[in-house]
């Protein structure tokens, strides 16, 4: 696994290409992309149109074999603030592949003064002062470390709000570079559930992290496709539950308060998907301190809740750390 130690520049730094970005508004972005060819045009043009454009943008063709390279590459060179950074073609395919081409597109970031670093999918559509908003929720919270847009899946309501926000998904994620440089590593799960690992672990640093319900961000095909048709994607999201170590009191809560948006199978798919990886008992490769956080803060959910878990009085956390000052 690509594991980033350090911003630290391989090549000569892009130069600024708008002499009128404001100062300490500069971000980048990384997006992993394989076989996008019919979707990756519509995202290039959103973040090409945004009102402040990324200082850089790594593209990381992850063994494309259809025209993704070639669109990119074209991009490039009518904007040279985007590279295409193409990887070897790979037979297997799972989320744990997402993150390694995530880390390699950090590491080949040439740029080294930003502010905000974002983690964006390549297919999905912003509106044009997205990272605008985006930048300005990091100024007026300085203990913001990861926030991002509610993505939205092609037919699904934009005003159905999630219950956890919390946790940002992956193909919105944008993080403070100190909280980012904080992570050390993303963990790459085959399963999937990085993302909620990620922001998990930010918030174990100290930061907060926050889903911004008000900052929409188009899925241009339903999520997690490649898994296969809707029961089989419930069914992949339980185990991707148990690889991340949910609690299990926390899942099946979870699975039953998701059941009328679901029509009942799908939390059933879900709640079997799960106890399958758990009689199976795969291989869990989340951090045990990690994972001990997870559960002791969905207890703590459960708990404010639902009263009747409380069986003593809540103490305050001291997990919390400061988060590191700039330059140390």
């Amino acid at each position: 696994m690509l594991v980033h130690t350090s911003f630290v520049a391989k090549r000569t730094p892009l130069a600024k290409y708008d002499s009128d970005m404001t100062t300490g508004r500069d971000y980048v972005l990384v997006t992993p992309a394989k076989d996008e060819e019919t979707v990756i045009s519509v995202t290039i043009e959103s973040v090409i149109s945004q009102t402040i454009r990324p200082a850089e943008w790594v593209i990381v063709s992850d063994g494309s074999s259809d025209r993704t390279n070639e669109i990119i590459m074209a991009a490039s060179l009518e904007h040279p603030w985007i590279r295409l950074l193409a990887l070897p073609p790979r037979v297997e395919r799972d989320f744990a592949a997402v993150v390694r081409a995530t880390e390699a597109g950090v590491r080949f970031l040439s740029t080294t003064e930003f502010e905000y670093i974002g983690l964006t999918d390549a297919d999905v559509r912003f509106d044009r002062d997205y990272f605008e908003k985006v930048i300005d929720r990091f100024e007026s919270l300085p203990r913001l470390g990861v926030t991002g847009g509610m993505i939205v899946d092609p037919g699904i309501s934009k005003n159905r709000l999630p219950r956890n926000i919390e946790d940002v998904m992956g193909g919105s994620q944008v993080f403070r570079r100190t909280c980012y440089e904080a992570l050390g590593e993303l963990v790459a799960i085959p399963e999937g559930g990085w993302d909620a690992l990620t922001c998990a672990r930010a918030r174990m640093l100290g930061y907060e992290t926050r889903l911004l319900t008000d900052l929409v961000v188009d899925h241009l095909k339903p999520r997690s496709i490649a898994q296969g048709g809707w029961l089989r994607r419930h069914w992949q999201l339980g185990t991707r539950d148990y690889a991340v170590g949910y609690h299990p009191l926390y899942e099946l809560v979870k699975c039953i308060s998701r059941s009328p948006s679901s029509l009942f199978v799908g939390s059933f798919a879900w709640w079997t998907g799960y106890c399958y990886a758990a009689i199976r008992r795969r291989e869990r490769i989340v951090p045990k301190d990690l994972l001990a956080f997870v559960r002791a803060d969905q207890m703590r959910k459960l708990k404010d809740g639902f009263p009747f878990l409380r069986l003593r009085r809540a103490t305050p956390r001291t997990d919390a750390v400061e988060p590191p000052r700039r330059g140390t």
